[in-house]
């Protein structure tokens, strides 16, 4: 297992900060005290091309799960005590088998009426956890989904150390404005929208892997539970995954395709036609660790935008300015300013 400090300038996208933050007011909460024990600016959610540290959003998601008492940010019918997922790890800490952790999260959520119902299905070569919404009268709304699904795809890649690979990621509603997220929160899985259930399907054989944590790396995963889950990374990786590794590396002369296929053993036509089927390119993967890694320096370190255009491989610093206000609507200059 990698060092969680190792992917510290991960990003995320203002939508997710705003989700996190949709229910709080109504339960009489301030947002702005909020943000600011998160370390988030409140002037950057105005932003609407703005990104912010995942480091800060799993912050802000265990600061408003504490203060509204609800783990599920107040997006179920009812609450969730503060607990409940402490509860379910332990429940399934000494299960031997990934598809006996699956099997026991369903039957430990299925105990609770919140709208939100999770079940396993095995058929033939496919494993699904189909996520059920048994409550009409209580809109779930689509974050409330996505922490789901994520939070459950990321705790069986925890519980056996691996990235589990999945086959589809199926949404019953349509693709949202922030769609182009979703290729983070699941890996660059195949993710499809409109589909009759909201499932995730992987292959069978995924539950047959035997679990690699115990209760004394449980102890130290529920320290900063949400920390992890954004931001851990392992061996097995996805293609996109290795390729951000090593562009992450040697940002200041980055490796073209050519050279990066030659280090994992493939054919650069193979390489790209691998990035395709998880949703990216190349020159996604190359501009998206110079934006994390640019706002990373901006937000934690003293050094001057001529040498943060350098660290994220920019030879002039004009270069970097103008590909910053691209990405964000504004220079490193202003962005640093509204921290």
């Amino acid at each position: 297992m990698s060092s969680i400090s190792s992917m510290r300038n991960i990003s995320v996208g203002n939508y997710f900060i705003h989700a996190v933050l949709k229910n709080v007011e109504k339960n009489g909460l301030d947002s702005e005290v909020l943000l600011k024990a998160a370390g988030i600016s409140s002037e950057l959610l105005k932003e609407s091309n703005a990104r912010v540290p995942a480091v800060n959003l799993g912050r802000l998601q265990t600061i408003v799960a504490r203060e509204m008492k609800d783990e599920f940010l107040g997006y179920g019918s009812s609450r969730y005590v503060l607990g409940t997922w402490t509860n379910m790890c332990h429940s399934v800490i000494h299960c031997a088998t990934l598809g006996h952790v699956m099997a026991r999260y369903c039957r430990f959520y299925q105990m609770f009426e919140w709208g939100l119902q999770p079940r396993l299905e095995i058929n033939g070569d496919e494993a699904k956890i189909i996520i059920e919404h048994d409550n009409t009268q209580h809109p779930i709304g689509e974050y409330g989904f996505e922490l789901v699904m994520f939070n459950l795809h990321r705790f069986c890649s925890w519980m056996v150390r691996q990235h589990l690979p999945l086959i589809a990621v199926n949404l019953e509603y349509p693709a949202p404005t922030h769609a182009q997220e979703y290729r983070h929160l699941f890996l660059g899985q195949a993710v499809f929208f409109n589909k009759p259930r909201t499932e995730i399907i992987f292959h069978r054989s995924l539950t047959e892997l035997p679990v690699e944590q115990t209760p004394q790396s449980l102890d130290r995963f529920l320290q900063h539970p949400n920390l992890v889950l954004l931001i851990q990374q392992y061996k097995e990786k996805s293609w996109t995954a290795q390729v951000r590794m090593i562009v992450n590396k040697r940002l200041i002369d980055t490796p073209g395709i050519e050279e990066i296929a030659e280090q994992l053993h493939l054919h650069p036509q193979t390489l790209r036609r691998r990035l395709a089927q998880e949703g990216t390119t190349f020159n996604d993967v190359k501009t998206q660790c110079r934006y994390d890694t640019a706002l990373y320096y901006l937000g934690r370190s003293k050094l001057s935008v001529e040498s943060i255009a350098q660290r994220t491989g920019f030879s002039e610093s004009s270069a970097f300015t103008r590909a910053f206000k691209g990405w964000t609507g504004m220079t490193p200059q202003h962005y640093r300013r509204r921290m």
